[in-house]
């Protein structure tokens, strides 16, 4: 990876697009301490319970953010509402033939389909954006209310939402990697001086189990990048055809099924779900936790749950993503068949058969991963990264890699035309 990095350095072209991803992350990190106007950080971070593992989704929307939200600036809801609106354009465009059609029509459907979902995205974070005034209205936190700091806020972190939007599409556009994920990356990474503070302290009271956590945590990376690029190849056999006085097909190719389809959506999904009631109170308690929900989110129930929540929502996610029946007649129409399988119905059903096995294992697999540091949390050992964290540092860490060393290949395969 080193090497690669190296490599693309000295060629000017990949090196402008690494400055300038580097440039937009400056000016992201900027912004996670810009203040919005009216409200205090610190008044904030005790009503919300940022920070001080509350179980709140405000905890996730702060990882995200690279601490925004505990800092009270205009990007504090981060890239959220466009993950959501992305989430439900996914949904919708299963649910409606309209927009199932639309995004089959090519670059031109997915042009329209990300417009409707920056719209969206705006909606979304105006009404998130709402409903947290309210909540900050209602503990006080505000002091005085009135329409004009209803307008400043709100629009603060719409706006704050928006530009992060566009920043992460240049990123895409003229960076390196994909834009919205590069930033969830930067704004984790951010966390790492915590973390290093926090092995220091370990360190001086029990070396042995600061020396632990990091084997650990070095073993659940290497998991995470096998079972990011492990794959399940069903073989596919195209027969022979002549049209005019050319022949088409004849070849071997393969269906790949990946463990981790889902990726860390099944994560987002359960932890909101089980955060909804901490996240509740935090809004409309002055930051005065009940005291059945910090039982609750510190508790065996909370990690069976969430464990048992993690695999419905890989089924859930790959089921509405991925149709069997869908592929299983693209590979008949296109002259195709899987050895030992006749086509139509019986080769969707093994497909389906096949998806299955794979997803099963993905969702034990990722839900070990997010469950394991409230295992060890059940065992005093507390640490700033988890599950979601890893996988997701991972995961966007491997992407960009890999289109790295694509646009480098291509740069190559062009000197050679040349």
């Amino acid at each position: 990876m080193i090497k690669t990095l190296v490599n693309a350095w000295r060629i000017p072209e990949l090196r402008k697009k690494i400055l300038y991803t580097l440039f937009m992350l400056i000016i992201f990190q900027l912004g996670t301490v810009v203040p919005v106007p009216g409200l205090e950080r610190d008044a904030l971070s005790q009503l919300l319970g940022v920070g001080k593992g509350s179980g709140t989704l405000f905890d996730l929307v702060n990882i995200i953010s690279g601490g925004a939200m505990q800092n009270a600036s205009i990007f504090a809801m981060s890239i959220t509402p466009y993950i959501n609106s992305s989430i439900i354009m996914q949904l919708l465009a299963v649910a409606i033939p309209a927009l199932e059609k639309l995004s089959k029509e090519g670059e031109e459907g997915k042009k329209i389909i990300a417009k409707w979902t920056r719209y969206v995205t705006v909606i979304l974070a105006f009404i998130q954006a709402a409903g947290l005034y309210v909540g900050m209205a209602n503990t006080g936190v505000l002091g005085q209310t009135s329409f004009f700091s209803f307008i400043t806020i709100t629009l603060s972190f719409t706006a704050g939402t928006a530009f992060l939007m566009w920043l992460g599409e240049q990123i895409t556009e003229k960076g390196i990697g994909n834009g919205i994920s590069i930033i969830i990356f930067a704004g984790i990474v951010t966390r790492a001086p915590a973390l290093l503070a926090q092995l220091w302290q370990m360190l001086k009271n029990n070396w042995w189990v600061a020396i632990f956590v990091v084997v650990l945590g070095l073993a659940v990376i290497a998991f995470v990048v096998m079972l990011n690029d492990a794959e399940r190849r069903i073989p596919v056999q195209y027969a022979k055809r002549v049209v005019g006085r050319k022949m088409y097909g004849g070849q071997s190719t393969h269906v790949p099924f990946k463990v981790s389809m889902a990726g860390v959506m099944p994560i987002i999904f359960a932890s909101s779900i089980l955060s909804f009631p901490a996240t509740i109170s935090a809004m409309f308690s002055a930051g005065a936790t009940p005291a059945w929900i910090s039982w609750f989110t510190g508790s065996w129930l909370y990690a069976i749950l969430y464990f048992i929540l993690i695999l419905f929502f890989t089924f859930f996610y790959t089921s509405m993503v991925y149709n069997p029946v869908e592929m299983a007649n693209n590979i008949k129409n296109n002259g195709g068949f899987v050895p030992g399988i006749r086509p139509g119905k019986p080769t969707s059903d093994f497909l389906t058969k096949v998806m299955n096995k794979v997803t099963i294992i993905g969702a034990v697999a990722i839900a070990l991963i997010a469950v394991l540091p409230m295992l060890m949390a059940q065992g005093n050992l507390s640490v700033s990264f988890g599950g979601t964290s890893i996988l997701i540092l991972v995961g966007v860490a491997i992407e960009t890699y890999r289109q790295l060393e694509s646009q480098m290949l291509m740069r190559n395969y062009k000197g050679f035309l040349d």
